[in-house]
């Protein structure tokens, strides 16, 4: 690919590295994508790239690694777009999860309306909603301290509530691995 530097706008020193590293840039994608003209597109796409980054682009250490790097990101993102990699497995086992995600959701749905509103509310609010535990603190006209406390003492009767109404089981590092629901949930 060749570049009008006579007429163009870009900076100095992406017209200099440009012009110093072009060529081997050029030959490199189409050793690597063996399809010329992917190549020569990919190539224009990288030289777009340099601009774009204009005079942020005079303060790369190294102008050629950067410009391999993003060579070869485009060529990547080229192949993944050509070749999806989600094999049909896969998507049965996200289906799958999805499933058991919706389920357990309905459980904890169902638990925390269980729970004292006390409990519930905190966290629905700091839990759930990520409402900062300080804005829970001024809304209700409590300390700070006071609600990490009631946070606490909830998160353990969830959990409790959460095991024992739908026999949610964790493994050795205390992450949900599986759980029973109740019949009809």
């Amino acid at each position: 690919m060749t570049i009008n530097t006579s007429t163009h706008t870009a900076r100095p020193c992406l017209m200099s590295a440009w012009s110093e590293h072009a060529q081997a840039l050029g030959h490199w994608l189409k050793a690597k994508a063996k399809d010329e003209p992917l190549a020569e597109d990919l190539l224009q796409e990288v030289f777009i790239r340099a601009m774009i980054k204009d005079h942020a682009f005079c303060y790369i250490e190294n102008p050629r690694a950067w410009l391999y790097r993003v060579a070869n990101n485009l060529l990547i993102d080229h192949s993944r777009k050509r070749h999806p990699v989600q094999l049909e497995q896969d998507i049965e086992q996200e289906n799958d999860s999805e499933a058991v995600i919706d389920t357990l959701t309905q459980c904890l749905t169902r638990v925390l309306s269980e729970l004292p509103e006390q409990d519930s509310h905190v966290l629905r609010a700091c839990d759930i909603q990520k409402m900062p535990q300080q804005e829970y603190a001024n809304q209700n006209g409590l300390t700070l301290p006071a609600v990490k406390s009631r946070l606490l003492r909830a998160r353990g009767k969830l959990r409790q509530q959460l095991v024992s109404s739908c026999k949610v089981m964790l493994d050795a590092d205390q992450h949900v691995c599986c759980f029973t629901p109740r019949e009809g949930s």
